[in-house]
């Protein structure tokens, strides 16, 4: 060979590139076409009554989201007998294609060509029938899709496939990628180049008689294995199907059926590949809209090559859900595979979520998870992630072991160039020679192509690539953990420095995943005591109805903010109807209860007494145990509205507030300790230029702090109500350019919390509103609450790590406190928060345009609330104020009473409900001041034992019980579930 390489490898390169057009050499285009449309997403049977006109290549399809039916026949050449024939397509959007009403693969922009007939008699005549879905693999962005450009129908033909060109093109593709490495072995990368130079010598691309010649020599290259030690990447298929993004989730179905149907049929041909699916509800949703598609699924979950994981319902984002949301994603998907396929699965699967929650190494161990995969955080714009292979320690120290694919990716396409980057970007090779692979096109669907099954088939054993194999998720973690030394720990939260807007945008979705998961809480509650008291039916098929429905809400695109307008839309009408039907089943419920004089109902584990309104409307003040009936009483204190110049004054025996014109809180006093809790102006409404440099709906960018601008204050100001058991002052103001807001300020006898009820009219663009809080209190921290517990974060900036935390997440509460005092603000549907020195900040609305141009703009209505006490938060009862602020209480014509109670402040008895399975109840627990102990948890119904379980309600060890107590250890943030019998 002549020195030539740079000659030589763009002689290859070229070579290559011509061998893929000889793979359909010769071709026949479709003449006999009919079209239908356009139509809804329909079945097929229906689809086959719509009336079918001839239709021409050219043809415009649209608008978007529309769909439309083709038919199409053609006769296979006489000469193409005992060949394989694919149908060629092209429409510049996703399609299906089904052949006598079977789904057979999917197609779109990345992949054109699917089997249509395996093995031709020849002269037959080929039928077949394609559903076109005018959107394409990533969907459409923007509200008014009318103004998107059509799809067109540019090509329909069929093609009599070449293995021999097939092989040829992947084995030189595969060898010519490898030989352009640059850090490769001189002595192999000399050769390859000379081998695949004297194989293109040999070979005349018009000779088919010359290719096996040229084979053998590329085949001898193949033998060339790797050496005695090296890495060894499993490889697993996978597409990352987002179940709504910048598609509705009715357009997700189809992805599901297009991306299933076409990794069964690629299943018949690579007999090696394993295509591992998570999310239950996109199981379901075949099961019920394409049984046949579905039965082909579950017979090769049975043979070993779909490998369902995961474990939950849909992949859920894991900083908004409640800790019990988070449990019940893993109970309805582990009993769905259960029930299913006999399978548990034992890794979360989660690759695409924005940040990860320091409780649920605990929640993924009770669920039968001792693993867990995702890769999100190599996106950290501050601190990359020390290890990619580790042990996660939960904040009660429960560990699983944790694995990032160091590809960085849940969608490699398996090049030459991303194996060996996968090996050389380990960064903890030193401690183990695993490490894992997802191939595959996601997001929108598609999954493994032919191409990247061709590349792992030749990369199983050659030298200068990892030993790539293709194994189940068992085979991969079962070798990691087996060879995984010294293992590294992480505890506590996986932060994720990017994405710190998804606590905020669409915050009516927010609001609804809140009032569902009350709901749904309260529907429990108060339908398990009705049944063990009176008989009455518990509703288990609605509420799963209602459950799933909130679940899939939850995906880690829709409730984050960061889908399209059409996703919303869907969000509304399910928030809707979770509302409505479950506001029946609440109300029958309770009704079934009791049938007395109407007594306050409170269906939170802590003792509540406060003002509310009667079912007359007028306001009381209520007193109710934990789980329990209770008694209209006197209040402690009355409520003193005064006006001085230019303020005005709300006070109690707790605290008293100044009020300004403006609406600002200039004074709030705590009187038991006479401290005054402002440092300055509080119920600052800021505004913030919020226009991120990339990823709109999903990021807060640093700089955005910087451009803050305080609001004008309050235009209007009066005196709503003034009455023994409530204060109430009311102000309008402007704020933006073109927003407004009415605020409602509110104290109630015997509270020590100062609320905050607010509608805006949002109308800005880009624009980030926030309320701000200046308190006298000092702290290095503040707290938050989190999924069953809390977690303290810096107010300062000192490190990398502290200045990334400039937004973070929270559940229903922030606390900051010194010794002996300390500032808690209270949100009923708020989960961003900064605080930084000493002032508290609540992130209340955004305006980003994409992808939804329209997120967040109109009507809202949310409430917050500020509550000083004296000593720390756990002393001050901030979790019980956080509960009552967010579940207000309902109204029973039951007895007073107490059905169910914890004797310890510390550990908080969060969900009462019926079991699965059985008749028995379950109480879940949780410990949320950070203590150990022993608690008496009181029973108000008869029962006749007590166990430990898991999420899966699974019998664990028994529960000492005395009369109708039963007596539960607890250690520092352990979440406790008890099956009573």
């Amino acid at each position: 060979m002549l020195q030539h390489p740079g000659y030589t490898r763009n002689r290859i390169r070229q070579l290559v590139d011509r061998l893929q057009g000889r793979i359909y050499r010769d071709t026949v285009e479709v003449e006999d076409l009919q079209i239908a449309g356009p139509v809804d997403r329909i079945p097929y049977e229906e689809a086959q009554q719509l009336n079918y006109e001839p239709v021409q290549l050219g043809q415009q399809l649209g608008p978007a989201w529309a769909t439309f039916w083709v038919r199409g026949s053609v006769r296979v050449p006489a000469d193409w007998a005992g060949q394989r024939v694919d149908l060629l397509w092209k429409s510049h959007s996703e399609a299906t294609l089904w052949l006598d009403g079977r789904t057979v693969g999917g197609l779109n922009s990345g992949r054109n060509e699917v089997v249509l007939v395996k093995e031709a008699a020849g002269g037959e005549t080929a039928t077949f029938q394609v559903e076109v879905a005018c959107n394409e693999l990533f969907g459409q962005q923007g509200q008014h899709y009318d103004s998107i450009e059509p799809y067109v129908l540019d090509r329909v033909g069929i093609g009599r496939f070449d293995p021999v060109a097939w092989e040829l093109y992947y084995d030189m593709l595969v060898l010519s990628e490898l030989e352009r490495e640059q850090d490769l072995s001189g002595d192999w990368k000399g050769r390859l180049l000379a081998e695949l130079n004297r194989a293109a010598n040999i070979l005349d691309e018009e000779d088919a008689s010359t290719w096996s010649d040229a084979l053998a020599i590329l085949k001898d290259l193949y033998k060339v294995g790797n050496g005695g030690y090296v890495h060894a990447l499993s490889a697993i298929g996978h597409a990352h199907i987002d179940t709504a993004w910048l598609w509705p989730i009715g357009e997700t179905w189809r992805k599901c059926m297009r991306t299933f149907s076409t990794a069964l049929l690629y299943m018949e041909d690579y007999p090696e590949y394993k295509f591992s699916c998570p999310q239950a509800a996109q199981y379901e949703a075949m099961q019920e809209r394409n049984p046949e598609l579905y039965r082909r699924m579950a017979e090769k979950v049975r043979t070993g090559q779909w490998v369902p994981v995961g474990g939950t319902w849909i992949e859920p984002d894991c900083n908004v859900p409640s800790g019990e949301a988070l449990n019940r994603q893993f109970l309805y998907g582990q009993r769905f595979f259960q029930k299913e396929f006999g399978i548990t699965c034992r890794e979360f699967w989660n690759p695409d979520v924005f940040g990860y929650n320091g409780q649920l190494p605990q929640i993924m161990r009770q669920a039968g998870i001792t693993r867990f995969l995702t890769q999100k955080l190599s996106w950290n714009a501050f601190n990359k992630p020390d290890h990619q292979t580790f042990m996660w320690q939960g904040i009660d120290g429960s560990e699983v072991v944790t694995h990032f694919p160091p590809a960085n990716t849940y969608n490699a396409v398996a090049t030459v160039e991303q194996l060996r980057h996968n090996v050389n970007v380990y960064k903890d090779s030193d401690r183990s020679g695993q490490s894992l692979l997802l191939y595959g096109i996601g997001d929108g669907g598609g999954g493994p192509t032919r191409d990247m099954l061709e590349r792992i088939r030749r990369a199983e054993d050659l030298q200068g690539l990892p030993q790539t194999t293709n194994r189940n998720t068992e085979e991969f973690w079962d070798q990691l953990e087996a060879g995984f030394t010294d293992r590294p720990v992480r505890v506590g939260e996986l932060y994720f420095e990017l994405h710190r807007g998804t606590y905020t945008t669409q915050a009516a979705t927010k609001k609804g995943n809140r009032k569902g998961e009350f709901l749904l809480h309260d529907i429990e509650f108060a339908a398990t005591v009705a049944n063990r008291l009176h008989g009455t039916a518990y509703p288990k098929d609605e509420l799963d109805v209602l459950w799933k429905l909130l679940l899939t809400n939850q995906f880690h695109d829709i409730l984050p903010g960061s889908s399209i307008t059409l996703v919303y839309e869907d969000a509304e009408r399910d928030y809707a109807q979770i509302q409505q039907e479950g506001g029946e089943l609440r109300a029958a419920a309770i009704a079934a209860l009791g049938e007395g004089v109407a007594k306050p109902l409170n269906t939170t584990g802590f003792d509540r007494a406060e003002v509310v309104e009667n079912t007359s409307g007028e306001l009381v003040y209520a007193q109710a145990p934990a789980y329990g009936v209770g008694t209209i009483g006197a209040p402690p204190d009355q409520v003193v509205v005064t006006e001085s110049g230019a303020t005005i004054t709300l006070a109690n025996d707790r605290v008293a507030a100044v009020l300004a014109a403006d609406g600002t809180l200039t004074s709030l006093v705590e009187k038991a300790s006479g401290r005054q809790v402002m440092a300055e102006p509080g119920n600052q409404f800021l505004t913030y230029v919020d226009k991120p440099t990339a990823w709109d709906a999903w990021d807060i960018d640093p700089w955005a702090l910087e451009t803050v601008k305080t609001g004008a204050g309050a235009e209007s100001c009066e005196i709503l109500t003034r009455s023994p058991l409530r204060g109430e002052v009311a102000f309008t103001h402007k704020v933006g350019k073109k927003s407004s807001f009415k605020q409602v300020v509110r104290l109630d006898a015997g509270s020590g919390r100062l609320e905050f009820h607010t509608e805006v009219d949002w109308q800005e663009d880009d624009t980030m509103l926030k309320v701000a809080f200046p308190v006298q209190v000092r702290s290095m921290e503040a707290t938050y609450e989190m999924q069953f517990g809390h977690t303290s974060r810096p107010t300062h900036y000192n490190t990398m790590h502290d200045l990334a935390r400039y937004e973070v997440p929270g559940h229903k509460w922030v606390d900051l406190s010194e010794h002996g005092f300390g500032v808690s603000l209270l949100s009923e549907s708020k989960y961003g928060y900064h605080t930084f020195d000493n002032t508290m900040h609540i992130t209340l609305l955004r305006a980003p345009k994409k992808p939804d141009p329209i997120a967040d703009r109109g009507q809202h209505t949310f409430s917050y609330a500020i509550y000083p006490h004296q000593g720390s938060w756990q002393e001050a009862g901030v979790i019980a104020e956080g509960f009552s602020f967010n579940v207000p209480l309902q109204w029973t014509g039951a007895d007073a009473t107490s059905w169910f109670r914890s004797d310890d402040a510390g550990l908080i008895l969060d969900t009462v409900k019926r079991a699965e399975d059985s008749e028995s109840l379950v109480l879940r627990l949780y410990e949320a001041y950070g203590g150990r102990g022993t608690a008496r948890v009181k029973i108000g119904l008869p029962f006749e034992a007590a166990v430990s379980c898991n999420t899966l309600e699974e019998e664990g060890a028994p529960l000492v019980v005395q009369g109708d107590e039963i007596i539960v250890p607890y250690r520092p943030h352990q979440v406790i579930s008890i099956l009573v019998k």
